[in-house]
């Protein structure tokens, strides 16, 4: 960047659910894309509209070669590659730390040695407990017991923040690390956790809506186009390098409303039920009982703010649903 406008993003995570909206994004922008992305959890799909626009590469952040040769194309880059869902968290948590330390450790030299501005996608999770709500970049972090895997990849996100200030401090490269609070949107799969999607698939097909734990969780949703903006506004932000800063919707409910919401938005007959953790994530899962971000230094920032109600983001995965319901209905690993 550094006085002058971004012409080519590197995009990690690209055929992702977040990462295919960050390229939507680009595009409209008029950057050039170059995508990275190895196809464990994103989908090609996600990219089809623009296959014909941007250079894909099929290959892993963790390829030094492959990431030094794509930082060295790009004017900036955004990483969002990552092992995510707290279901492929807890079934291959060897795997998760090995994917999210190595892959941004070899994209963060890279980014220094070409001195390329770059955000880094943390999480929400890294608060763990922290008593104090909402929750801002300054507060502590309280997290759980290393026995239970709910905190390997919060650990693993922390570890990430660390060695981006760490560049920051001692190379000058230009990082912003962003941490994401429960977005939502079309593309996103319940899968791998994600609970509004799974919760819209089972009102669509009229089965349970099945809510863990006792649904008195509070989250805050942010449509996934509003985040993909507010990335790309703090990666041409010079104010915002070497910062963490929070990017989400403020305004809370519980998951119990939240299903609720999503019955109502599709007109369903489903019941809701409840469904213990342990049935779902094994004995030792632990949950962040509320999870809330103070959004002030983004807002002051670059100007961001959530910009659709709950209903209207159950109304778009709604939409999106439907319009590719064969492969939706399909689906059963949820």
């Amino acid at each position: 960047m550094n006085g002058r406008q971004t012409q080519t993003v590197l995009v990690t995570g690209a055929a992702g659910f977040i990462g295919s909206h960050m390229v939507d994004q680009l595009l409209r922008r008029g950057r050039q894309v170059l995508a990275i992305d190895n196809l464990s959890t994103g989908s090609l799909e996600n990219l089809a509209p623009w296959l014909g626009r941007i250079d894909f590469v099929r290959g892993s952040v963790a390829d030094e070669a492959l990431i030094h040769d794509l930082v060295c194309r790009a004017d900036a880059v955004v990483h969002l590659a990552a092992s995510v869902g707290n279901r492929v968290v807890s079934r291959k948590p060897l795997e998760a730390i090995e994917n999210n330390l190595r892959g941004t450790s070899a994209l963060l030299a890279a980014c220094a040695k070409y001195q390329r501005p770059v955000v880094i996608a943390s999480s929400s999770e890294v608060y763990g407990r922290c008593p104090h709500l909402p929750f801002s970049e300054d507060a502590d972090l309280v997290l759980g017991k290393s026995t239970s895997p709910r905190w390997l990849y919060a650990i693993s996100k922390l570890t990430n923040e660390f060695e981006a200030m760490a560049y920051s401090r001692q190379s000058g490269l230009p990082v912003v690390v962003t941490r994401f609070f429960n977005i939502a949107g079309p593309r996103q799969s319940g899968r791998f956790g994600m609970v509004m999607p799974r919760f819209v698939r089972q009102a669509l097909l009229g089965e349970t809506i099945t809510v863990y734990g006792d649904g008195q969780q509070v989250r805050c949703y942010c449509p996934v186009e509003t985040l993909a903006n507010g990335v790309l506004d703090l990666l041409a932000c010079p104010a915002a390098y070497g910062e963490i800063v929070n990017l989400g919707s403020e305004v809370p409910v519980t998951t119990l409303e939240l299903a609720e919401h999503v019955k109502a938005r599709t007109g369903s007959a489903s019941l809701i039920s409840l469904q213990p953790y342990s049935d779902v994530y094994g004995i030792d899962y632990d949950d962040m009982f509320r999870r809330q971000p103070d959004t002030s230094k983004a807002r002051a920032l670059v100007g961001f703010h959530s910009t659709k109600s709950l209903d209207e983001i159950i109304d778009d995965v709604v939409a999106w649903m439907h319009a590719d319901w064969d492969r939706i209905r399909a689906e059963r690993d949820y």
